[in-house]
């Protein structure tokens, strides 16, 4: 696959970045080498490679999925500018 200006521009657009048009074949380019080793990619035989977390082989750590309330409530409050009743105190704008 080979990206031309004319696509290099649409996906500027779409990604909503200015490209100033005497950039657009440097972009293109950019987007062909990209393309590029994405096939290279494509191309290797990973048949039999186990997925990885990590580039160590090492288990992830686990802990046991409890539900709590967290105890938290009055760090969570202690930097809201108004906490009432153990809850955020916003100001009213519904009348």
């Amino acid at each position: 696959m080979s990206i031309d200006h004319e696509t290099a521009a649409k996906v500027a657009k779409l990604a909503r970045i200015r490209v100033e048009p005497d950039a657009l074949p440097a972009l293109a380019d950019e987007f062909n080498t990209i393309l590029g080793f994405i096939e290279q990619l494509g191309e290797v035989d990973v048949d039999g490679v186990e997925p990885m977390t990590s580039v160590t082989p090492m288990r992830l750590k686990r802990r046991d999925d409890v539900v709590t309330d967290g105890d938290q409530q009055r760090a969570v409050l202690a930097n809201a500018p108004d906490a009432r009743e153990g809850f955020f105190a916003v100001p009213k704008v519904v009348e």
